[in-house]
């Protein structure tokens, strides 16, 4: 049996555009890996079988069935028994679900004996946030999220996250902001930002006024994070997410903590310098 790491991420930035011709958002986002983690046990099997311990994912959710299936379009790979052990909440802007189909490539590839590079090559067809996992650590990434530059490694803070009980579906929050004509995120002043931050793209998130209009209690919510925490607090992703900068994990924890009862989900978490990976 094979262990696997997915971890969650943070959009530091999220620069949206009006949708091309498809109907997806061109997006210029600055991303971070952090060590909040979904678990993936995997081993060949005589037929597949996937469990999931801490969350029941609709089928059409199921991004773990999904990567298996895009692999064996082109590949053959065995039979695969999958223990998922979900983590990191769901409808929050974190990316678990694409990073459970990322872990979920690995295995397939590496189990198969396939091509490294199918990974690179299939992880847009599942989501588009599937592709900045098989890389993670900080990264900017654009396009449709297909396109993933690694940065330069950010250190010298830790993040509180905090998932408020309400969940939002990113189609529902993408939807909203071009409804609402493609309103530009509130950009955080650079002097409250961690000084890695501090130069380069700026540090907004497009979406949030969109959720905010979704789910009104998401912008009391933040100020009462900002009041408690005296940090800037920013959504990651579509939300329900947010997060706040601390000097050390510690910290981080505590902040986390001192919400929990009003969360589906707290962590204070340490940057994590890479994306998806077998440890064990």
């Amino acid at each position: 049996m094979s262990l696997y790491q997915a971890p969650a991420k943070l959009n530091l930035a999220l620069l949206v555009s009006p949708p091309a011709a498809g109907g997806l958002h061109p997006l210029e986002s600055l991303v971070q890996t952090i060590d909040w983690l979904d678990l993936l046990e995997v081993e060949e099997a005589d037929e597949d079988a996937l469990t999931v311990d801490g969350a029941e994912i609709e089928p059409e959710e199921n991004f773990v069935t999904r990567a298996l299936l895009a692999v064996r379009e082109q590949w053959t790979v065995p039979p695969l028994a999958i223990r998922l052990e979900k983590r990191i909440p769901a409808e929050a802007g974190l990316g678990g679900g694409s990073s459970d189909a990322a872990a979920t490539l690995l295995a397939a590839i590496e189990i198969g004996r396939v091509p490294a590079e199918t990974a690179t090559a299939t992880a847009p067809s599942i989501g588009s946030d599937v592709s900045l996992f098989l890389t993670g650590g900080t990264v900017m990434i654009s396009g449709f999220g297909e396109i993933v530059d690694p940065e330069p490694s950010l250190d010298g803070f830790a993040v509180a996250v905090v998932v408020p009980e309400y969940r939002l579906r990113t189609a529902d929050v993408y939807r909203r902001w071009d409804e609402m004509e493609g309103p530009v995120g509130e950009t955080i002043a650079s002097g409250l930002l961690p000084p890695r931050l501090r130069d380069g793209i700026p540090i907004r998130n497009d979406l949030t006024p969109a959720a905010i209009d979704l789910e009104p209690a998401l912008a009391d919510f933040m100020a009462d994070l900002r009041s408690r925490w005296g940090t800037v607090v920013a959504m990651t992703g579509s939300g329900s997410a947010c997060f706040g900068f601390f000097p050390d994990v510690g910290e981080a924890e505590d902040a986390a903590q001192s919400v929990a009862s009003q969360c589906r989900g707290t962590i204070g978490a340490t940057l994590r310098p890479r994306g998806v990976e077998r440890v064990d």
